[in-house]
Formats: structure tokens, sequence, C-alpha cells
């Protein structure tokens, strides 16, 4: 019984492979530096402002949650809307996705599972939301006059 071919020239077949691959991607990194001096050669002059994440619900949160519930489900509602419940994944989506868009405000991913019920999205979007830090909210308090905030910039 012979077996396969183990020698020299399959040690230098692996090598060409090895060494070609090497070069290839040598070339790639340099063509990846030059990208990078380009993009670094002009500077970007607008910086965005920071997404604004507060949210103030509308005094109509209630009846607008409502009007969508009925909407998308239908006939299947129980006698009090805010117990429907929220098993049916694509109806769930359907009514969060109009939600967010008509509010302006989304359910964070963190918390699509604990909205269970019609009652748990009405929670969610009858609940304020700050966008300001700890000290931002302390600068706009009334401070006692023996106690001051300064920034050091």
């Amino acid at each position: 019984s012979r077996r396969p071919c183990r020698g020299r020239a399959a040690g230098r077949r692996r090598l060409k492979i090895l060494l070609s691959g090497v070069s290839r991607k040598e070339e790639k990194e340099g063509e990846a530096d030059k990208i990078v001096h380009e993009e670094k050669s002009e500077p970007s002059l607008i910086c965005p402002p920071p997404r604004s994440r507060s949210y103030l619900p509308p005094e109509d949160v209630q009846s607008c949650l409502e009007s969508h519930v009925k909407e998308i489900f239908g006939p299947s509602l129980p006698d009090n809307w805010q117990q429907t419940p929220l098993k049916e994944n694509r109806l769930k989506y359907r009514l969060l996705a109009q939600l967010a868009a008509e509010l302006g405000h989304t359910v964070p991913n963190s918390q699509l599972h604990l909205m269970c019920s019609a009652e748990d999205v009405l929670n969610f979007y009858s609940t304020p939301v700050k966008d300001a830090s700890k000290f931002d909210e302390l600068c706009a308090a009334e401070l006692p006059p023996n106690l001051k905030i300064t920034w050091e910039q």
C-alpha cells in the first residue's frame, strides 16, 4: 500500500500558497493605508448634535393608544382594551412601530419583553423621559446660597 506523496513537492506547494497569501495581504494593507490617509486629509467640520432622548407624553396618549389597539387587534379585544395581551409578535410589532412613528419615541430592545399587554405599552408611553445628567439637573436646581457648582473647562 502506497501513501500519498508528502515529500518536498507538497511542502513547496503549501509554502507558495502561504507566500502568495502574505503578499496579497500586504497589498491590501497598503491600499487600506492609502484610503485612511485620504480620509484623514479632509477633516470633518460639522459635528452632529447629540441625539435627544427626551420624551414628553402627549395629553391624549391613552386615546391614541386605544385607537391603535382597536385598529390592530380588531374584534378579539377583551372588555377592557388595556388588558389586551400582546402574544402575537406580528401584531405587537405593528402596534409598537405605529406608536414609535407617531409619537417619536421607541421602546428600547431591552424592554420589548416587558410589553406583555396594552397596559404595559400605555405605562411606557405615559412616562416622561428627561435627557439631562444629574449634574445638569443640579445646576438648574435652586441651591442653597452656601452651595455653588462650577465647571472646570
